[in-house]
């Protein structure tokens, strides 16, 4: 039996990191691209934003890409662009980042939450057909944590009753479902860029579709510096000239320019994510209270770049120990770690009390004919996912010696839990 740390024992880990968990990535060739645009004054032209965007979407194998100043912006573009609007529905779930959702407000709209899968921790398509109505014009769906969800179901669904679905690639930009895209499987996708995330490039975001609709449509929203060359639908293109949504979305060339470069080696970098992750996780099979987060390896699909790593916890597996006290002792450890699940948006204020707009209502129901508003204990499989989920190291390189003292340092708690018993 090893001591463990939080009782007085010697850490797992003893190797410093390093590097290992450095993002993004910065070489002097993204610096050359940006000082290039600096140097130019082009930040707010779109002649390298094109450029970028033709590259992405020739990257996804799909038709239009038109990038935005953030992922929330992205999003908010891909609602309007299914028709999103006043009275309508969107269905979500609700253990995600808020701007999967909270958009819909400013367009009239409200969001119905959904089941997450425990296992995936992405919507549940079991849970989605029984809350489409005549009023729900599209599903988001978010690739949760890099887990890419089960859109084949979710695409019969959506197909057989005419609704859109929206994907929420934020989290897993070059990940695989059975072997496609995440985000050519959907009719739109957004997504962030943003310097945290696996493709990152400053503060940015970037929508993707085949639909010219659904592009011309955000174009009108809010780029209204492209409307003259871009828009060809004429009842779109008679309303050129004024953004429809009164909102400014252009990147700045900046975020454009890093952007070009990190695509050029983005698939190497999250291929060796890929290897560190799984190498991870690999080393943790049947350890008790402890379970990847990952697809089956046979399945075709990915995790992408990892982004927001995640295990799922088990406590019947370690005798009830809270997910919080594991992860105090894997922290002693030398491997930091927390457990939860962040703001669940179906139980926050702003989503039950708050009203935005002055309708003198909250904003959630001010536009819908019934009270779509789900209380505590409505969701509660997505509820119980505070105690089950937590979060793991995200190694950016393939360094086996240090992620083999990562991985010890969970390894080490869960088979000495009883010394962590009061």
């Amino acid at each position: 039996m090893s001591k463990l740390a939080i009782n007085g024992g010697s850490k797992a880990v003893q190797i410093g990191a390093g590097d290992i968990f450095s993002w993004p990535i910065v070489t002097q060739e993204d610096e050359d691209a940006v000082l290039e645009v600096l140097r130019a004054g082009k930040m707010s032209d779109t002649d390298v934003t094109r450029k970028f965007e033709e590259e992405f979407a020739g990257w996804h194998g799909i038709k239009y890409a038109l990038a935005h100043s953030t992922g929330t912006s992205a999003l908010h573009g891909a609602m309007y662009g299914c028709g999103v609007g006043v009275g309508d529905e969107i269905i979500c779930q609700s253990m995600t980042y808020w701007a999967s959702a909270l958009p819909c407000f400013s367009l009239g709209a409200t969001v119905v939450f959904a089941e997450i899968d425990p296992e995936t921790l992405t919507i549940d398509p079991n849970d989605i057909e029984h809350r489409i109505n005549d009023r729900t014009k599209a599903i988001v769906v978010v690739h949760y944590c890099a887990y890419p969800a089960d859109m084949d179901p979710i695409m019969e669904i959506a197909n057989k009753h005419g609704v859109k679905v929206i994907e929420d690639v934020s989290h897993a930009q070059g990940g695989l479902y059975k072997g496609r895209l995440t985000g050519t499987i959907g009719h739109v996708a957004g997504m962030s860029l943003m310097s945290g995330k696996s493709f990152a490039c400053g503060e940015a975001g970037i929508l993707i579709t085949d639909d010219r609709e659904i592009y011309e449509k955000a174009i009108a929203f809010g780029h209204y510096g492209r409307m003259g060359r871009d828009l060809t639908i004429p009842e779109i293109k008679r309303f050129a000239g004024l953004p429809m949504g009164g909102y400014k979305y252009r990147v700045h060339q900046l975020s454009s320019a890093m952007a070009r470069v990190q695509l050029k080696y983005y698939q190497q970098r999250i291929d060796e994510i890929q290897d560190a992750m799984n190498y991870f996780w690999d080393l943790l099979d049947g350890v008790p209270g402890v379970k990847a987060h990952r697809p089956a390896k046979d399945s075709g699909s990915t995790m992408a770049g990892w982004y927001a790593a995640r295990g799922i916890y088990v406590p019947e597996e370690l005798d009830g120990l809270s997910v919080s006290k594991f992860c105090e002792a894997v922290t002693a450890e030398g491997a930091s770690t927390y457990g939860g699940a962040g703001h669940l948006l179906h139980l926050h204020p702003v989503m039950n009390e708050a009203d935005i707009y002055g309708h003198g209502k909250p904003t959630r129901i001010a536009n819908s004919d019934r009270d779509v508003r789900q209380p505590k204990g409505s969701l509660p499989v997505t509820e119980s996912m505070a105690e089950r989920t937590y979060s793991i190291p995200w190694f950016k390189h393939y360094r086996p010696e240090i992620i083999e003292q990562y991985a010890q340092a969970f390894r080490k708690v869960a088979e000495n839990a009883d010394q962590l018993k009061s």
